[in-house]
């Protein structure tokens, strides 16, 4: 408390090079004193609601500050402190399950429900629970410009974004998550922010020509100055997890980072989430997005990794895709046939070193000791659909007998399953690409760029939606009614049977990768977890899986009346599934 009996906040800002930096408030413009290392300080007195307030470097601005807890007039306005009565907390004791044991449910708040809000998406977290999910991952929040936007353009990133509830919005909706047992994971982007609105380059710098990425130029991670831009991102992750109560963080393609310091930026952040985690007494996970194929990021430091918990598999992913819908454009071209999903079940990676046709090179290397614990693996995720030009779910491209197979092959596979927002019933809703930019000619210049990408991978770039129109937006929106309709109704109840399954029998969540059986012709595949063995029917014919010892194998479940016993083998019709249990 200050002396005069009011409540101050205290604001300090890095600005290295800066001779003068100012705070402006509502009430009057101050100098700001300057500290050791290029910080800037000053203290300001806080109102009920937060105090609007930004800063004037050398006479430039305002600008918002880069650490701005609250951005509620926009990118551009002013930003706010936080009210000073603390968040009310419900949560104490809560702890995530381990990450072996997880079932992840990603979702886009501004699109989960039709408010496009974290209070709104609060009465659906029963809707989770039933279904079996252990922890939900937001797609990033950070604030971004406009109010619509998949978040991956933040620009604010201590700010939660205003148009989904803000800083206390988001507080209740992780509070409301931790009283009904689900653990929250944030995707976070420290590889670039967005093209509106971010002022960080009047602050310091933060970002490098000497690298470049499809974003622009690279965050600086290993140049002069980089310590205090590591620390910037290094305390918003530590801000996430402690002040929000977020049990664990997603990182954006790591491949983007360009680091050559001793210590890598991964290994860095992966060491201050775990030490954060032991001084809270909270378990604290951090997963990694990557295409590297590349077996350090999972590895322990002392045996030269990163130490980073899980990282998502595209392999996985692609090898299923390719497989399912005969789709050869792109990445894809590298896929193909089920040696490529089977690779992806028992060994985690697919390309481990060998040539890649979509790139050009050789690409990936080995696991030596895979742990389906170390990957998180999806058959849809916001990316697979999104960057389809009419952000086609697999659902829009293949039958509902082939989704069911699809969901098994995913739900009860060896490593930790994440489901997309709908996919547990196979919403017919697209998620498409959608921005709302507010500066002049910037829409456009996103629109006309999305459509060359498209029209160099082949697709008439005509079918690819304008983000910037609404409706790309609305049309994005879930249709929680579709869940109790015909099809719709099946497909989630056969997803409440997997997950049922899979929660309850420690043998498909061990996290040994699985034994798999397969044939090309035929197009079937016997995958053996534990005491069980998921037989599955991946081609567009009729098919008999030999089932060994067929006689001690205990059915379980079957995905449709056509599953039937033949000649010592489980006769399946396209799309079905059969699961046994030994003994």
């Amino acid at each position: 408390m200050h002396p005069d009996h009011r409540v101050w906040t205290d604001l300090r800002v890095w600005a290295p090079a800066a001779h003068r930096v100012e705070v402006e408030s509502a009430e009057h413009r101050m100098p700001m004193s300057p500290e050791a290392g290029g910080w800037w300080s000053a203290s300001l007195p806080t109102r009920a609601e937060g105090t609007p307030y930004a800063f004037v470097v050398d006479g430039h601005g305002p600008f918002p500050d880069p650490r701005s807890p609250w951005q509620p007039e926009g990118v551009h306005g002013p930003s706010r402190t936080l009210p000073p009565e603390p968040f009310p907390w419900s949560d104490q004791g809560f702890q995530a399950v381990p990450l072996g044991a997880a079932v992840i449910y990603e979702l886009h708040i501004g699109t989960f429900t039709e408010g496009g809000t974290f209070g709104s998406a609060i009465p659906r977290l029963d809707h989770l629970v039933e279904l079996g999910v252990t922890h939900v991952e937001l797609m990033p929040v950070a604030h971004f410009a406009g109010d619509r936007g998949w978040g991956y353009d933040g620009v604010a990133l201590y700010a939660p974004h205003a148009a989904y509830g803000g800083p206390e919005g988001m507080k209740r909706f992780v509070d409301a998550c931790h009283r009904r047992g689900l653990a929250v994971l944030l995707d976070v982007v420290y590889n670039h922010l967005g093209p509106e609105g971010n002022y960080l380059a009047h602050f310091g710098p933060y970002f490098t020509e000497h690298y470049s990425t499809p974003w622009g130029a690279a965050v600086n991670l290993d140049g002069p100055g980089s310590h205090e831009v590591r620390r910037f991102f290094l305390d918003n992750a530590r801000m996430w997890l402690r002040d929000y109560h977020v049990d664990g963080l997603r990182v954006d393609a790591i491949q983007a980072f360009h680091d050559r310091s001793a210590l890598h930026f991964m290994e860095e952040l992966a060491e201050e989430v775990h030490r954060l985690g032991q001084g809270l007494g909270r378990h604290l996970v951090i997963i990694a997005e990557s295409d590297l194929n590349d077996p350090r990021t999972t590895l322990p430091p002392e045996a030269g990794g990163h130490g980073v918990d899980a990282q998502w598999s595209d392999d996985f992913h692609h090898a299923l895709h390719a497989l399912i819908t005969g789709e050869e454009e792109g990445y894809y071209g590298d896929f193909g046939g089920m040696e490529s999903l089977a690779r992806a079940l028992e060994e985690g990676f697919v390309q481990t070193g060998g040539l890649s046709r979509y790139r050009g090179r050789s690409h990936g290397r080995p696991l030596a000791e895979p742990r389906g614990e170390r990957l998180v693996c999806f058959a849809q995720n916001h990316d697979q659909i999104g960057n389809r030009p009419g952000g086609d779910r697999l659902g829009h491209l293949i039958s509902r007998r082939e989704l069911k197979a699809v969901l098994a092959v995913t739900l009860l596979g060896p490593h930790i399953p994440l489901l997309f927002q709908g996919e547990e019933w196979a919403a017919g809703s697209p998620f498409q690409y959608f921005t709302d930019l507010r500066e002049p000619g910037l829409g456009r210049a996103v629109a006309e760029g999305r459509r060359r990408e498209f029209a160099a991978f082949g697709w008439d770039p005509e079918e690819v939606p304008d983000p910037q129109d609404p409706e790309t937006h609305r049309r994005s929106v879930l249709d929680w009614n579709e869940r109790e309709k015909e099809g719709h109704r099946e497909i989630l109840e056969w997803t409440r049977v997997l997950l049922r399954l899979r929660n309850s029998e420690p043998d498909f969540r061990d996290g040994e990768m699985a034994r798999v059986r397969w044939s090309d012709t035929n197009q079937w595949l016997l995958m053996a977890r534990g005491r069980f063995q998921v037989g599955v029917n991946l081609g567009p014919g009729e098919c008999v899986v030999p089932v060994p010892d067929s006689a001690a194998l205990t059915p379980l479940l079957v995905s449709s009346g056509g599953v039937r016993w033949e000649n010592g083998g489980a006769f399946l019709p396209p799309g079905g599934v059969v699961v046994f249990r030994t003994g």
